[in-house]
C-alpha cells in the first residue's frame, strides 16, 4: 500500500551483492576478506535500476517530489557505505547500485569556452560521492564487532535452551551434509550455510550433487542461528546493537528529508544482512511477518518512505525487496502500523539508539580498540 500524499523522500539500507565464501568466527563475527563477483556487480546494477524506476520514473506511483531524475544532484543524495567486515565486497556493491540508479548518460557533459562540448567518461558515467564508514573511525554500520558485551550475548545464546534444542533438531541433517562441507566443522555454532549457498551459485560439481532440499534446510537453520544472534527481546539489548548504531543517521536523514528547506531526498547505505534483522526485530516488523527474521538475500533493500501532504507531519513507512529474486517492494508494518508519524517512529526507537563512539565503547565495554582509547 502506498501512501496518496506527496513522497518526501527515502532511506535505504541495501545489502551488497554475490560474493565469495566468507568465514567470520562463531564467537566474535571477526571477519576474513573476500570479494565480489561479476554476478554480484550485476545484481547491485538490477537493484539500482529497480530503484529508479520505483522512485526516479515521474510516472511511478512512489516517484520523489523534487528529486533529479537524470544528472544526480549530490546535494540530494548521500550515500554510506560499510567499510568493514567483508573488505572492498560492500564498497564495490554500492558502486554497482548507483551505476543502475544514475546510469550514464550524454547529458552529463560540458561545453569549453572555445565552443567544444566533452561528455563523461564511459557514456556519461556519473561519479557520485560515496562515504567509506571506517570500522576503526566510525562504528556506526558495523558495531558488532570488537564489542566484549555482544561476544557475551552470543556466548549465551549459544548455552541457551532453545539454541541446544535446536541444535539437537539440526545433529541429524548436518551429519548428511558434512560429506559435502570438504571438512568444515558441522558444530552449530558455526552453521555453514554461507559455504554452501556459494558453492551452489559457483561450483557446478557441488549443485549437481548436494541433494535437492540440503540448500533449503541449511538456510533455515542459519535463520534460526542469525536471528539469535543479532536479535534481543529489549530493544535496547546488545543483541540489537547492528541497528541500534544506525538509527541515529536514520533519524537525522528523515528529519531532513522533512525539512523542505533541505535539499536532501535519498539517504542511502549499503550494508551487510545483519543491521536487517535486528531493524525487523526492533520495529516488530517480524511479529507481524515472522518470514523476515532471517538472513536477507543478496541485493536485498528496505526504503524507509517519507510521506507527506503539506498539512500535517509526514508518515513513514516501510517496504521491503528479499534480493533479485523477488519482483517488488512489499509493505511491512513498523510497530503493528502501515505507516507511523516521524515523530512517533523516532521516539519509539530513539532510546535505542547509539549515539556516539563513545556511547558505544560504554555500552560494548571496550576500552581500547575501534578509538575508544581516547575515552579513558
Amino acid at each position: 500500500m502506498v501512501n496518496a500524499s506527496t513522497l518526501l523522500g527515502i532511506v535505504l539500507l541495501a545489502r551488497h551483492g554475490d560474493r565469495l565464501e566468507f568465514f567470520q568466527d562463531p564467537l566474535t563475527y571477526d571477519p576474513a576478506e573476500t570479494f565480489l563477483t561479476p554476478l554480484g556487480s550485476v545484481q547491485e546494477q538490477q537493484l539500482g535500476q529497480f530503484l529508479r524506476s520505483t522512485y526516479l520514473d515521474p510516472a511511478s506511483p512512489t516517484f520523489i517530489n523534487g528529486v533529479q531524475t537524470e544528472i544526480a544532484d549530490i546535494n540530494q543524495l548521500i550515500v554510506r557505505a560499510d567499510a568493514a567486515g567483508e573488505g572492498s565486497v560492500i564498497l564495490n556493491s554500492v558502486q554497482g547500485l548507483l551505476q543502475g540508479l544514475y546510469p550514464p548518460t550524454s547529458d552529463n557533459n560540458i561545453t569549453l569556452a572555445n565552443g567544444t562540448t566533452v561528455i563523461a567518461p564511459l557514456g556519461g558515467y556519473q561519479y557520485i560521492p560515496v562515504e567509506s564508514v571506517e570500522p576503526n573511525e566510525d562504528i556506526s554500520l558495523n558495531s558488532f564487532t570488537s564489542c566484549p558485551v555482544f561476544d557475551n550475548h552470543i556466548s549465551a545464546f549459544y548455552s541457551s535452551a532453545p539454541f541446544l534444542a535446536e541444535a539437537q533438531e539440526a545433529q541429524p541433517f548436518l551429519e548428511q551434509l558434512q560429506p559435502f562441507l570438504d571438512n568444515r566443522s558441522i558444530d552449530f555454532t558455526n552453521m555453514i550455510f554461507d559455504f554452501v549457498n556459494v558453492q551452489s551459485i559457483h561450483n557446478a560439481t557441488f549443485l549437481q550433487e548436494l541433494p535437492d532440499t540440503f540448500a533449503e534446510q541449511a538456510y533455515f537453520f542459519a535463520n534460526f542461528h542469525e536471528n539469535g544472534v543479532f536479535t534481543d527481546p529489549s530493544p535496547s539489548g546488545i543483541g540489537n546493537i547492528a541497528i541500534r548504531t544506525v538509527l541515529p543517521s536514520i533519524f537525522t536523514s528523515l528529519t531532513r528529508i522533512a525539512n523542505t528547506s533541505d535539499t536532501l531526498k535519498i539517504a542511502l547505505n549499503e550494508i551487510s544482512y545483519k543491521p536487517f534483522i535486528s531493524f525487523f526485530n526492533v520495529t516488530e516488523a517480524t511479529t507481524a511477518d515472522p518470514s523476515l527474521a532471517g538472513i536477507v538475500d543478496y541485493a536485498s533493500v528496505m526504503a524507509l518512505e517519507l510521506h507527506g501532504d503539506g498539512t500535517s507531519e509526514p508518515t513513514v513507512n516501510a517496504r521491503f525487496k528479499n534480493g533479485t529474486t523477488d519482483a517488488s517492494l512489499h509493505d511491512i508494518t513498523l510497530f503493528g502500523q502501515q505507516s507511523v508519524p516521524l515523530s512517533q517512529f523516532i521516539s519509539a526507537l530513539a532510546g535505542s539508539a547509539v549515539n556516539s563512539t563513545q556511547q558505544w565503547c560504554t555500552v560494548c565495554n571496550q576500552t581500547t580498540l575501534r578509538g575508544c582509547s581516547v575515552f579513558q
